[in-house]
């Protein structure tokens, strides 16, 4: 290791001075310090040429972070000009946006120390079900009332989103290009299939993929109205059914009770969603009563955005996906774009660095027109699979 060569002259000190001294006549014994001598050398050869790629690597990595660093701060200015300008109602031009594609890093990998051992970083880990599932039973003593087959919970589901003004199009389409087109009630990003290996890549859960802070925000700006439906169907009920709808109602509202202990913030419910009592809110997805009530609201949500800000007409699947994908002021922007602009407006102007970084499917299609194409095609697609064309046989004609 570099910084040992005391140590390493010490070693050597005593080898000399155990060594036997050859005998009259015999050949000499070869310096045995000799032998590490071409070792030495190659290791210092390798960390020459580890420094010299470190300092290409980090010369290259420094003109690339300037470069994306001048993009991603005017791609901010932008958004806050564009901003503005709806507050005051004035027009929004296509010189409003960055027309450029963001800067791609193309200098050389990072170099490997040859000094140091390899090793492989662990993966982050990202809760599962199991996970929401026994923090709910720990922290509210609550076992959400999961389905006897998915059939029941698409029926829960689509007569749920019918009676909000979803319609069928809108939501089977979002359904397959979130689910994969047959993805269950408790699907998770990441673990669409069952093969080995997989693990998590987000919280993200159910036919909508809600995020933990998605359902915690949710919980908090409108677990009030989703205590009076169910509190509705508990006078509407008989038995024990009612009776054990009953005792789910005070757990909710403890619930909402904790999603309303910070401000009405995203960074506020985020912090609260990564505590053990977030993740319980999150296993509400998975309950036969308020999981479609959460899911639904999600999209729910995006439409009464859309109408608040003047949008005249239904959004297509696609369009409310947009919403879903980017945030809700991001995706208006896309839907109310002028089609001509769509070809040459770089899908970058509606993410965050870090955000467009991590979304292959933005990346690949960098345009808004493309984006759309491939939401639409992917939703042709998948919405032909059972899973789907089931979800929509539930909904009203």
């Amino acid at each position: 290791m570099p910084g040992s060569g005391r140590s390493r002259s010490g070693f050597l000190f005593a080898v000399l001075l155990l060594s036997p001294l050859p005998e009259a006549g015999a050949a000499p014994v070869a310096d045995r310090s000799q032998a590490t001598r071409p070792e030495r050398t190659e290791l210092a050869t390798a960390a020459d040429e580890y420094h010299r790629k470190l300092s290409e690597y980090l010369a290259a990595r420094r003109k690339y972070e300037g470069e994306a660093a001048l993009y991603w701060n005017s791609i901010a200015d932008k958004r806050r000009m564009r901003t503005a300008k709806r507050r005051n109602n004035q027009e929004i031009l296509i010189d409003d946006y960055v027309l450029t594609q963001p800067p791609v890093y193309s200098g050389p990998r990072k170099p490997v120390d040859p000094t140091e051992p390899a090793e492989e970083p662990s993966p982050r880990y990202v809760p599962v079900v199991s996970d929401f599932l026994e923090s709910a039973a720990r922290e509210f003593h609550f076992v959400p009332e999961q389905p006897r087959s998915e059939s029941q919970y698409k029926r829960a589901y689509a007569m749920t989103a019918a009676a909000a003004g979803l319609t069928r199009e809108q939501a089977v389409r979002i359904y397959a290009f979130e689910s994969g087109g047959d993805g269950k009630y408790d699907v998770q990003a990441g673990l669409e299939q069952p093969t080995p290996g997989a693990r998590a890549v987000s919280t993200a859960l159910g036919y909508n993929q809600l995020l933990t802070t998605n359902s915690v925000e949710l919980m908090a700006e409108k677990g009030h109205r989703f205590l009076e439906v169910l509190r509705a169907k508990a006078a509407r009920l008989t038995g024990g059914a009612s009776e054990s709808l009953k005792k789910k109602i005070p757990v909710l509202r403890r619930m909402v009770d904790f999603s309303r202990s910070v401000p009405d913030d995203w960074s506020a419910h985020e912090r609260l969603a990564g505590t053990a009592k977030g993740l319980a809110i999150h296993a509400l997805n998975l309950d036969l009563d308020v999981g479609p009530l959460l899911q639904t609201q999600k999209l729910l949500d995006s439409i009464e955005f859309a109408r608040s800000r003047g949008y005249p007409g239904a959004l297509t699947a696609a369009e409310l996906e947009m919403m879903n994908l980017t945030g809700d002021g991001n995706g208006l922007a896309i839907v109310t774009m002028p089609p001509e602009w769509r070809d040459r407006v770089p899908t970058s102007n509606f993410f965050q660095q870090g955000g467009y970084e991590r979304n292959p499917v933005a990346i690949r299609n960098n345009v808004v027109a493309k984006l759309l194409a491939a939401t639409n095609a992917v939703m042709d697609k998948e919405s032909r699979l059972p899973g789907a064309r089931e979800l929509a046989g539930y909904f009203p004609h």
